[in-house]
């Protein structure tokens, strides 16, 4: 009956961050909100009290997605002759506008498992930890 909470007692601590960080739920307790805009942490749970702004997610979740992106994206896509021999005119806008809504829908995604995995190794912003 307890299907998810049965899998997460039993997961690893990493694994248990980055899929509640990728359902945009705090890493913590999994039942707050980890955003309260597009791209801006809540600084502090609003379910358990836990202190989401300590986690430096900085540029990392902006390289992952453009690496995602690249690689499992734009790499395959060269191989489609339309790419090539199609015209410019249409082809290139097209993918760029497919590419920046890919790219737009993953970032979310990627920073919250990026602070899940950060929860998970309890890796916290240098002035936030004790000295």
């Amino acid at each position: 009956m307890g299907g998810m909470s049965e899998l997460q007692s039993s997961a690893s601590p990493l694994l248990v961050g980055l899929t509640r960080g990728v359902r945009h739920r705090c890493p913590n307790c999994g039942e707050g909100r980890l955003y309260r805009a597009y791209l801006k942490v809540e600084p502090v749970c609003e379910a358990c009290g836990h202190e989401l702004g300590s986690y430096p997610a900085d540029d990392g979740p902006a390289y992952f997605t453009i690496l995602l992106v690249g690689h499992l994206v734009v790499a395959p896509l060269l191989f489609f002759p339309v790419i090539w021999e199609g015209p410019p005119l249409i082809v290139a806008p097209i993918c760029l506008t497919t590419l920046a809504a890919l790219t737009l829908l993953l970032l979310p995604r990627v920073k919250g498992a990026v602070i899940g995995a950060l929860w998970a190794i309890r890796l916290r912003k240098a002035e936030d930890t004790p000295a």
